[in-house]
């Protein structure tokens, strides 16, 4: 028996490049066959707008690629994960490997450690890549892909309320006291009746209320339109009604999702929904690491007749088994029936016993 957790030098590098060649090569057919699967469904709102062509295409696959790549990269991991293990198991290479002393762990051990390079990748391509992609294609989707506002963390579509008022935004940017409306229009209501809108160019945080600037006021009663110039409104609305009203985890990197779930806290509006997706950002790209363990059963497992293809199903059948769970554990978290760190942490911690179970049990 080996006392070295992993194999010769040789034997590691082998293993471990056979499995990243196979995961990225899955993960890069995956992408095509999807994306072209999303443009066919999606290019007919793109162009719909005045003025979009090829290039307006173009931009909307660039942004949703990275979004693509951050959901199934898990996916072809395990798909990469049989694809190798079956190999060296029809190859007789895991045979030979056993019979040289190895155990199952120190077998997995090249594809754990390189999972473990595939999960630090998968994070740091969340937090620089794809949050900022989905944010993008939020704000532009909100257009109905229109001309972009400009700037960048601009929320468009925004909402608040204030007693029987309505203040509706075409843009928010900014945080805290330096939030800045555009396109503000007030919908003046008594009784629930509408009595007056008063619209002006944007506002910026003033003593009391809101300023805003070149505003006029049409008044239901009467039908006149009345010019204010710059008026106080909305004096009862707080900067985070505006800030905080849609908060987007897939969008946010981990800082900027902290940032907004301290926020919302210090605000008095519950928190367990966004604190879940929180640790997911962790806990998702962690999911890579599970995937050579459940997938192991391609390559090991009591019965030796031959039937290849029946393990690699059961292993398929285990990796997507973690995916339903993890889905399902987001979505109570969701809905407040589990804590946070349940719902983010619950699945990957259940499916690691799980894989060590099978594995332990078959061959350790």
């Amino acid at each position: 028996m080996q006392t070295q957790f992993f194999p010769s030098r040789t034997s590691t590098l082998y293993m471990a490049r056979m499995f990243l060649v196979r995961t990225f090569s899955v993960l890069a057919a995956l992408v095509l066959v999807l994306l072209a699967l999303d443009l066919l469904g999606e290019s007919g709102d793109v162009l719909a707008y005045p003025g979009n062509g090829d290039a307006q295409l173009w931009y909307y696959a660039s942004l949703r690629t990275p979004q693509i790549i951050a959901r199934f990269l898990p996916f072809s991991v395990l798909l990469g994960t049989l694809v190798t293990l079956t190999t060296l198991n029809q190859n007789s290479e895991i045979i030979s490997l056993k019979s040289a002393g190895l155990s199952a762990h120190q077998i997995l051990a090249p594809l754990i450690v390189a999972s473990l390079g595939v999960a630090a990748i998968s994070f740091a391509f969340n937090e620089r890549v794809v949050a900022r992609s989905t944010a993008t294609l939020s704000r532009w989707q909100a257009v109905n892909y229109g001309p972009l506002p400009p700037g960048t963390g601009v929320l468009t579509n925004i909402w608040a309320r204030e007693g029987d008022d309505l203040i509706h935004a075409d843009t928010v940017s900014g945080r805290g006291e330096a939030t800045r409306l555009s396109g503000v229009t007030v919908y003046d209501r008594t009784n629930g009746a509408l009595s007056a809108i008063i619209r002006g160019k944007d506002a910026h945080r003033a003593t009391g209320g809101w300023q805003l600037t070149d505003a006029s006021r049409f008044s239901v009663a009467t039908g006149e339109v009345e010019t204010l110039g710059t008026v106080l409104v909305a004096r009862g609305v707080r900067p985070d009604q505006f800030t905080l009203t849609r908060v987007d985890p897939d969008g946010l990197s981990f800082t900027e999702l902290a940032a907004a779930v301290k926020d919302l806290k210090a605000a008095g509006r519950p928190t367990d929904a966004l604190e879940a997706s929180l640790w997911h950002k962790f806990s998702g790209p962690l999911s890579s690491v599970l995937m050579p363990l459940l997938g192991a059963v391609a390559g090991f497992g009591l019965a030796r007749s031959g039937q290849l293809f029946l393990r690699a199903v059961i292993g398929m059948g285990l990796g997507f088994a973690y995916f339903v769970a993890d889905n399902f554990a987001l979505a109570m978290g969701n809905l407040g029936a589990y804590p946070p760190f349940l719902a983010a942490w619950a699945p990957f911690l259940l499916f690691l016993l799980i894989g060590e179970t099978v594995l332990v049990r078959t061959e350790e």
